[in-house]
């Protein structure tokens, strides 16, 4: 099921170069997948490819997808979030090829109601998981307030 159909640009904060997701696959309550093609001008490309470590980042762009259609649902500005973490980050790849098409799914395990929430998250290479990760992230109730008590500290 996907329940939307605009533009992955209406549902996460990252723009230009930091967009490494392409389009919303499917989703529902408590999961989102998302694909992401290997592209030559990606930040993070090589001639060798997209390194696997990087397979973090685009998990954190499933989430915040996640959270995205969250707020949309609510009717609700998409908000920034904060990856705190990852846990047994495992990737079978040290790096993704050139032109591949990665498909990322991110499943929520817990959403606290102070922001902080679990994922479940895994990326797929033609058919078959090459990386599995729980992501840990937090989005404060008011980010500017959040960020301002940051730099008064």
């Amino acid at each position: 099921m996907r329940s939307f159909e605009g533009p992955i640009t209406e549902l996460v904060p990252h723009r230009a170069s930091m967009l490494l997701i392409d389009r919303l696959l499917a989703d529902d309550a408590e999961m989102v997948r998302v694909e992401a093609t290997v592209k030559r001008e990606g930040v993070f490309v090589t001639d060798d490819g997209l390194p696997g470590w990087v397979g973090v980042e685009l998990m954190a762009q499933a989430v915040a997808t996640w959270a995205g259609l969250r707020r949309k649902e609510a009717q609700q500005p998409v908000r920034l979030g904060f990856l705190l973490g990852t846990r047994r980050y495992d990737c079978s790849r040290p790096m993704f090829p050139l032109g591949a098409r990665l498909e990322i799914e991110a499943r929520q395990e817990l959403v606290a109601e102070n922001g902080l929430a679990v994922f479940s998250c895994t990326i797929h290479l033609d058919g078959q998981q090459v990386a599995s990760a729980h992501l840990n992230a937090f989005q404060p109730p008011n980010v500017d307030e959040y960020l301002q008590g940051l730099l008064n500290e």
